[in-house]
């Protein structure tokens, strides 16, 4: 007799952890163990055992299947009982079992009650039969510890924890495929179901196992428990059917673009260590398998409508029809998807080129839209998923309807025609201007059209002689028109106000607003108001339109430069007190006097000029006043020095 340690990984799935433990076996044949869930595809389960349903206890196992002692009641340690309830003492969940089966009574479904034995020992065995040759299956059982850790006067804390060992051996019960230990699974507040598992494979010539659970607790307050729902199924490698470019496990394909083959390819872990069996459906329910389709590949070649596609796998050839000793991979769909009709056309239609909605459109069905083209065939897209098309020029526009959900589109295009006619090109809106006292003529000119103003005149052109907003509209074939606006202002007639000069600088000041333009002479105007160094003498002052119009204004006036000072030393510079163009005045006087008020000098038109002198005789440097009278209107005075 030889011993063997083993150390086993075993997977909790409530709690998603793995615990490492280890256990001592004496035995002929040992089989390195391989804890935990089946991760790849699950057949259908082989057996089942749920412990049957009903309100009462009972009925017994079967002889053999435990040492444990059946009671028609509330078991005591070593005794068991099949029940719908687990609350059989009151320090015991009030839970039903793990999946309730109901009837006109309610919930009745039973599972397993165990009052564990003082000593640990084995409490259940079932020779499981009919399994596949050859094949990896997954054991599985639920388990509860049925003691109410939040009873009150009952088991110390959470009471003895449960401790169970699941095995499976060979018929003979000589070899050992497969064990698994739950470590302690201590009392709870709440009821917890927990299920746990065994991965094993069967030889080439063995169709049963024997399924053994050891209690490994001590008996006394606890190690109490519940077992329901005992599960053995197949368990493949993960499977799942791919094809170049699709992420799903479907594709949609339209009827107008159906391709001439698509390869359906199985990806699975050990593609070398299976057998395959490719099957087809058109219901997703009900499959056929395919002749000769026994590869890891399919070329699908028929897309007459849709089809489902799956694999079955099994691990020996003997077990491929065996739908409990194989997998099959989740479906994969070809949708073939039937194409949209054409779109229907609202209609060709005319507009003027000036309008504002300018539309053709289509109509389609629910879940539909449309992409316009400029071609009946081909890529040149004008605009997508809209039904309606403003297009910039005249022509023929296609249409063509495409599913929203499946991106298909019809066979065919449908062709919209829209017609933009010209309108009369009359230009830009107008600013013009109309001269006092006059008319002015607004024309317009178009061939073939009529015209209808705003003063409600039909001929091309009007005269207007007022200010104000005059609108024509032209309208030529098929009822195209245009309309212009022209905007008559009335031109401001300048008004001169005042004339103010300072020595050599004149300011006309006008009543009224320009744009003007001004002038000393009438000739040369000038858009600033002010000039500079003008000489003295009778001037006149012009005002005018910077129009067309040219409706000026004049105004004489008089600039009269009198010298501040004059120094008569014979020197050829400044020697004389002269008024400048003095001839230009028609009437002048000009008076000069001393200090003390005595006439000095006296000037006129024809006696302009000055030296300085009195009597013949030099007067001396001083300030001296005048009085002077300009075209009997003008009256200035004021004072000059003689500088020596």
């Amino acid at each position: 007799m030889r011993f063997f340690v083993f150390f086993i990984y075993f997977y909790n799935m409530k709690l998603k952890t793995l615990t490492l433990f280890f256990i001592l076996f004496c035995h002929f044949h040992v089989v390195q163990a391989q804890l935990g869930f089946c991760t790849g595809t699950k057949g259908d389960p082989i057996f089942t055992e749920n412990f049957g349903s009903g309100l009462d206890f009972g009925p017994a196992l079967n002889p053999g299947i435990t040492s444990y002692t059946f009671i028609n009641g509330t078991p005591n340690d070593g005794q068991y009982t099949l029940h719908y309830r687990t609350n059989l003492y009151s320090s015991w969940h009030n839970s039903l079992d793990h999946t309730p089966d109901t009837d006109v009574n309610g919930y009745n479904g039973k599972s397993l009650i165990v009052n564990a034995s003082i000593a640990p020992n084995y409490f259940f065995k079932k020779v499981v039969t009919n399994l596949c040759v050859n094949t990896t299956f997954e054991f599985s059982a639920w388990l509860m510890n049925v003691y109410n850790a939040a009873s009150v006067g009952a088991c110390s804390g959470t009471g003895i924890p449960i401790n169970v060992t699941f095995e499976i051996w060979d018929e003979t019960e000589t070899t050992l495929l497969q064990s698994g230990n739950t470590n302690a699974i201590q009392g709870t507040n709440a009821p917890i179901w927990t299920q746990y598992g065994l991965v094993f494979t069967t030889a080439s010539n063995q169709t049963s196992v024997v399924l053994k659970m050891r209690n490994n607790g001590a008996g006394g307050c606890g190690n109490d428990l519940a077992i329901d729902d005992i599960m053995f199924r197949s368990c493949g490698d993960l499977a799942q059917i791919k094809t170049a470019g699709v992420n799903s496990n479907f594709m949609n394909i339209c009827q107008n673009q159906l391709p001439n083959d698509i390869q359906l390819q199985v990806e699975i872990n050990n593609p070398n260590n299976h057998v395959y069996q490719w099957q087809k459906s058109n219901d997703a329910i009900n499959w056929t398998a395919i002749s000769g389709a026994n590869s890891t590949s399919y070329w699908v070649t028929n897309f007459s409508t849709t089809t489902y596609y799956r694999v079955k796998i099994a691990q020996d050839i003997s077990n491929l029809n065996n739908d409990f000793c194989s997998t099959v991979t989740p479906e994969f769909g070809i949708h073939i998807i039937s194409i949209p009709n054409a779109p229907t056309s609202l209609g060709n239609k005319t507009y003027c080129i000036n309008e504002i909605n300018k539309s053709i459109a289509v109509s389609v069905n629910t879940n539909e839209t449309t992409n316009w083209y400029g071609s009946p065939t081909g890529n040149d897209l004008v605009l997508a998923n809209s039904n309606v098309l403003i297009p910039s020029s005249s022509g023929t526009y296609y249409a063509e309807a495409k599913n929203i959900n499946s991106l298909c589109i019809s066979n065919t295009r449908t062709p919209v025609t829209i017609q933009l006619v010209d309108v009369p090109q009359l230009g830009a809106n107008q600013n013009v201007l109309i001269c006092p006292n006059e008319s002015l003529l607004l024309t317009v000119n178009v061939e073939n059209a009529t015209y209808l103003w705003s003063n409600a005149a039909t001929t091309p052109f009007i005269f207007v002689n007022q200010a104000g907003a005059y609108t024509v509209t032209v309208t030529i074939a098929n009822n195209c028109s245009s309309t212009k606006t022209f905007f008559v202002t009335q031109s401001v007639v300048p008004k001169i106000a005042q004339v103010i000069t300072e020595f050599s600088t004149v300011t006309i000041i006008c009543e009224n607003q320009g744009p003007f333009e001004y002038s000393l002479d009438g000739i040369h105007f000038q858009n600033s108001n002010t000039f500079y160094n003008v000489s003295g003498g009778l001037k006149k002052a012009y005002v005018r339109t910077t129009n067309s119009c040219n409706i000026p204004d004049v105004k004489a006036f008089v600039l009269v430069q009198i010298p501040n000072f004059f120094s008569p030393n014979n020197d050829g510079i400044n020697d004389f007190f002269e008024i400048e163009n003095a001839q230009d005045f028609r009437n002048f006087h000009f008076y000069i006097f001393d200090r003390y008020g005595k006439l000095i000098q006296k000037l006129s038109t024809s006696n302009s000029r000055w030296d300085g002198k009195y009597l013949g005789l030099d007067l001396p440097a001083a300030d001296y006043w005048y009085n002077a009278n300009f075209e009997d209107t003008i009256q200035i005075s004021g004072h000059f020095s003689i500088l020596r």
